[in-house]
């Protein structure tokens, strides 16, 4: 479990429902987390994996970390990698890719 800003964001993104494994399937589920993009957002339930991005917790109105999604396309691009054609490393897939740029 990941915690987030504060107890009522942690217990939102982590969310899990016995009836729905997708949680832009289940009503209950409010807001997507993107580990590898750092980045939140509401979930538009109207089928597809929408949502609308984030810049403040709803609950306790703190900043959300900024989005880290540039950067992880430029972070591939300086690696040669092209996300739409070659295949993405594993620790691009959630926030390792950001650690490891941190001991570099």
């Amino acid at each position: 479990m990941t915690n987030h800003c504060c107890e009522a964001m942690t217990s939102r993104v982590n969310v899990r429902c016995d009836q729905h494994a997708d949680p832009f399937a289940c009503p209950d589920a409010l807001v997507d987390f993107s580990a590898k993009f750092q980045e939140y957002g509401l979930i538009i339930h109207d089928g597809g994996t929408s949502s609308i991005t984030i810049d403040f917790c709803p609950w306790c109105g703190r900043r959300l970390p900024e989005p880290q999604r540039d950067r992880w396309f430029d972070e591939l691009e300086r690696r040669g990698i092209d996300p739409w054609e070659d295949e993405v490393p594993a620790e691009f897939q959630d926030d390792r890719w950001l650690a490891s740029l941190r001991q570099e």
